[in-house]
């Protein structure tokens, strides 16, 4: 009887060590998410669950990481769902339009994130999302597990940081035909992870330290990366590998 009991036990604490290395996508554009969830499942053994905000479970708090990959509108019980998920000690993943102009009428969702989109010309450090470019992605947190754990960059990127006057190179890869956004205000400290480097349809050329952070948030921790407007761009190993770094590192 005594062993039957501790059979039960390890079983129980085995279900319960498998739910906690699942991970919940909560999207509103799915086959991009599909792409996603084979590829970390591939490459880190990492499951996924994948529903749209209408479906979002009662809970979180059972899951490993939330990753957030809303276009349109971020309905506002989801979003205090998200909030406090990660206030209260969960890993919340936040992909590229996670943060846009629609999310400027959430009651939370920038206070919670410190960040500022302004209303102004991008010239002006106003927000601007470009479309059809070819992102060069770089390496600016190079003791960083998130940006290391098993990623070989193929490319050297000339790449000059904000605040810098001296270009220099950079490890880094390239996402063909994508979406950049241009000029996100971070109003609070964080890692800077990854910058961003690609030239508009005028010729200009842009490079903003802000495709990749992360930060604590109450009990919890939050990461952001940008890229993710194309299929394609988690089709990339290395893009895939960086959102597996970040589910699985401890802060």
């Amino acid at each position: 009887m005594k062993m039957l009991l501790t059979s039960f036990l390890c079983l129980l604490i085995r279900v319960g060590q498998a739910c906690a290395q699942d991970v919940l996508i909560v999207a509103d554009e799915i086959p991009a998410m599909e792409v996603l969830a084979s590829g970390i499942q591939r490459q880190e053994s990492l499951t996924s669950k994948i529903v749209t905000q209408a479906d979002l479970p009662a809970t979180l708090a059972n899951f490993r990481a939330v990753i957030v990959y809303i276009h349109k509108d971020l309905d506002s019980i989801p979003e205090k769902a998200f909030v406090n998920y990660a206030r209260n000690g969960g890993k919340l993943l936040c992909l590229h339009h996670s943060i846009s102009s629609a999310k400027r009428k959430n009651k939370w969702w920038f206070s919670f994130l410190g960040i500022d989109l302004p209303k102004k010309d991008a010239s002006e450090g106003g927000y601007q999302y470009v479309g059809d470019v070819d992102m060069a992605v770089v390496n600016l947190a190079p003791q960083h597990f998130i940006t290391t754990h098993k990623i070989t960059y193929p490319a050297t990127i000339a790449y000059t940081q904000e605040g810098g006057q001296k270009e220099r190179l950079f490890p880094g890869f390239v996402l063909s035909k994508t979406e950049g956004f241009l000029n996100h205000q971070l109003l609070s400290p964080r890692t800077r992870l990854l910058g961003f480097k690609f030239t508009d349809a005028s010729g200009k050329v842009w490079m903003q330290d802000r495709s990749a952070w992360c930060m604590p948030v109450g009990k919890g921790w939050l990461f952001y990366s940008q890229p993710g407007h194309a299929t394609s761009d988690f089709g990339n190993p290395m893009y895939t590998q960086l959102i597996a770094n970040a589910i699985i590192y401890n802060p």
